[in-house]
C-alpha cells in the first residue's frame, strides 16, 4: 500500500495535478460538495425531508446575515420552512447518485459495444455503429425525455414513484453511450491488428478473453477521460429532467426539483430558494468538467 502510494505520488499525473491550481481548486471544490452530498444525514443542520421537524412558521426566512435572518438557518428556508443548506446537501446526493450511476451504465453499454464493434469488424461493425449514428443524431435531453415518457405511458401510475430514481438513471445512460461507443471502437481498430492481439490468436486464447484482457486495458484511458466530462453533462441533464419536471419525485428532491421550486419565488423577493442551489449546482459541474479537462490533458502527452 506504502510502496502504491509512493509511485502515486511521483508520478507524472501527480506532477501534473499539483503544478495546476485551477485543478487542485477544482478538487477541493468537487470534494467539499461530495463530502457535503455523502455525509448529509450527519453533517447536515437538519432533515429538510422529515415533516415531523417542519415549522410553516419558519417559512421564507432570509439567509441568516440578512436583517430578519434566522442563525439557524444560514442560508434561508423555503416556502415549507425547510433549511435551504440542508437541502442542498440532501439534493445533491441524488444529483451525485443520477449522475454516477448514469455514467456507469453508459459506460458499461458503450465500452461493450466499442469492443464488440472495433474487434470483429464487418456486418457487426457496420450495425452498431449505424444504430450509434442515428441516436446521434436526437439531443440527448429529447431522448432523456421519449424514454420518460414511454416509461410513464407504460407502468400504473401508483408505482411512478417508486420506479423514477431508475427511470432516470436509464434514461440519461442510455442517450450517451455512443460516444463511449466510438471512441473504444476507434482505439480497438488500431489495437486488434498489433503483434500482441496477433500472437494471443495463435496460440488458441478466445476472442472474448482477447478483449477483455489484451485489448481493454489498452483502450480504457480515452474511457476515463469522456467518463469524468459526461458526469457533469449527467447531473446537468437530471437537473434539466427535474427542472421540468419529469425528473426524480418531489419527495426526494434533486437540485433541479430545489431550482424549479425556487423560481416560483425568485420575483417575489424570496432569491435565496433558488440562487442557492443553482451555485451549488454550478460548482459541482463546474469543477468536475475542469478536472476532466485537465486529465484529458494529462493522459495525452501531445497536449501537455
Amino acid at each position: 500500500m506504502a510502496s502504491a502510494l509512493a509511485r502515486a505520488f511521483d508520478s507524472d499525473l501527480w506532477w501534473s495535478f499539483k503544478r495546476s491550481p485551477v485543478t487542485v481548486a477544482s478538487a477541493v471544490v468537487a470534494l467539499v460538495c461530495i463530502l457535503g452530498a455523502v455525509l448529509a444525514p450527519w453533517i447536515a443542520p437538519h432533515n429538510p425531508f422529515d415533516l415531523a421537524t417542519l415549522n410553516l412558521g419558519d417559512a421564507f426566512k432570509p439567509p441568516a446575515w440578512a436583517g430578519d435572518g434566522d442563525p439557524a438557518f444560514a442560508l434561508g428556508t423555503d416556502d415549507q420552512g425547510r433549511d435551504v443548506l440542508s437541502a442542498i446537501m440532501y439534493g445533491a446526493r441524488i444529483s451525485l447518485l443520477v449522475g454516477v450511476c448514469a455514467v456507469v451504465f453508459s459506460t458499461l453499454v458503450g465500452v461493450a459495444v466499442g469492443l464488440l464493434a472495433g474487434y470483429l469488424g464487418g456486418t457487426v461493425d457496420s450495425l452498431l455503429m449505424r444504430i450509434a449514428d442515428i441516436q446521434l443524431t436526437f439531443p440527448s435531453i429529447l431522448i432523456a425525455l421519449l424514454v420518460d415518457g414511454v416509461v410513464r405511458a407504460a407502468v400504473p401510475r401508483e408505482v411512478h414513484d417508486q420506479i423514477a430514481l431508475f427511470v432516470v438513471i436509464f434514461a440519461i445512460g442510455i442517450s450517451a453511450w455512443p460516444q463511449f461507443a466510438r471512441t473504444v471502437r476507434g482505439s480497438t481498430l488500431v489495437e486488434r491488428n498489433k503483434e500482441y492481439v496477433l500472437a494471443a490468436r495463435i496460440i488458441g486464447i478466445s476472442q472474448l478473453r482477447i478483449m477483455l484482457t489484451h485489448v481493454l486495458p489498452n483502450v480504457i484511458g480515452p474511457v476515463l477521460v469522456i467518463a469524468t466530462l459526461n458526469l457533469g453533462f449527467a447531473i446537468l441533464a437530471e437537473a434539466t429532467l427535474s427542472f421540468l419536471g419529469v425528473g426524480v419525485p418531489p419527495t426526494q428532491p434533486s437540485l433541479g426539483t430545489l431550482i424549479r421550486i425556487g423560481n416560483d419565488f425568485l420575483f417575489s423577493g424570496e432569491w435565496w430558494i433558488t440562487i442557492f442551489p443553482g451555485v451549488a449546482l454550478i460548482c459541482m459541474v463546474l469543477s468536475v468538467n475542469l478536472l476532466g479537462d485537465w486529465l484529458r490533458d494529462a493522459l495525452n502527452p501531445r497536449l501537455r
